[in-house]
């Protein structure tokens, strides 16, 4: 209890920046109008799109609160916050979303440009899973950045783990080959696959992640297989075109959101969620190595409010 508690309060922490720029303005909509009209909606709609939500799903968001305030007979501006919380909790899904449902051997693939704080999200989880008591084993398949190896290995390190990793250069799937086999005889947990990160040749992305596909679901079929997408939050929109672009090149099942302390556009989580169906699994909420915390959807919609 004391656990959660602790995550609720970085989480609000977290959230500080999108709240001020989305609550508080919420409030003093609500305060400035007597009743319910279009105007007060429209000005809602612009709330929720300024908060980096998106045009489409702010208005998905405005259509449900119409509904809802209509079926309630609902005057009173002063109600929306409520209604607005319930429907935020309703898009985004009520169970948390991580790793921990799945028993047995574990595959993460780890997608997501430069610069996002992949490497370091992956370095964050294996110290949260070792700590938890799981044997994790890292992979280094970006081959491409010539520190991405050393940057992966200096959080191995940290976290107490092992890495698998080539020469920079070396075809990133018999990195993914020696890491399962590594896997296997180590009775390995969870294992990680860091991946490059360019999407200026998409044609070269597919190419590779479908050949590490093909390694890892021959090579270890009887392993739970999830590929997440790690994005940056201060990005806002342009982290839901990347999501777009990443979908296109593979089976993605989630989303880590990086950087959501240092952002005021939180909202594209609702995004995020509404215009790809992926759930948000991970959110970064500070620079330490145990800021990388479950993403709770109902302890985001109390939080942003």
């Amino acid at each position: 209890m004391a656990e959660s508690k602790g995550l609720f309060s970085r989480l609000k922490q977290a959230l500080t920046k999108t709240r001020d720029n989305f609550s508080q303005r919420v409030e003093e909509l609500i305060s400035y109008y007597r009743e319910i009209d279009d105007e007060f909606f429209e000005e809602l709609t612009d709330l929720l799109i300024a908060a980096d939500v998106g045009v489409s799903t702010s208005l998905k968001i405005i259509e449900e609160l119409k509904a809802k305030v209509k079926a309630q007979k609902i005057g009173d501006p002063e109600k929306v916050k409520g209604l607005l919380r319930e429907i935020i909790i309703e898009l985004l899904g009520d169970e948390p979303v991580g790793l921990d449902q799945h028993s047995g051997p574990q595959i993460l693939l780890v997608v997501g440009v430069n610069g996002v704080g992949k490497t370091t999200a992956i370095g964050k989880l294996a110290n949260k899973y070792t700590r938890e008591g799981k044997k994790v084993l890292l992979a280094a398949a970006d081959t491409f950045r010539a520190a991405a190896a050393e940057q992966l290995a200096v959080w191995a390190q940290r976290a107490g783990v092992s890495l698998i990793r080539h020469q920079e250069g070396a075809d990133p799937a018999a990195v993914v080959y020696d890491a399962l086999e590594a896997a296997k005889a180590r009775g390995t947990e969870l294992l990680i696959i860091d991946t490059a990160g360019r999407l200026h040749n998409k044609k070269n992305l597919m190419e590779e992640l479908r050949k590490i596909n093909r390694v890892i679901e021959r090579g270890y079929p009887e392993a739970d297989y999830t590929a997440y997408l790690v994005l940056d939050a201060t990005t806002g929109q342009n982290a839901v075109q990347q999501a777009k672009v990443f979908s296109e090149v593979a089976k993605l099942d989630g989303i880590i959101l990086t950087k959501l302390d240092g952002s005021a556009r939180g909202g594209v989580v609702l995004a995020i969620r509404s215009e790809l169906g992926l759930p948000v699994c991970f959110v970064g909420v500070g620079e330490g190595i145990d800021d990388l915390q479950p993403f709770d959807p109902r302890g985001f919609a109390e939080a942003l409010f």
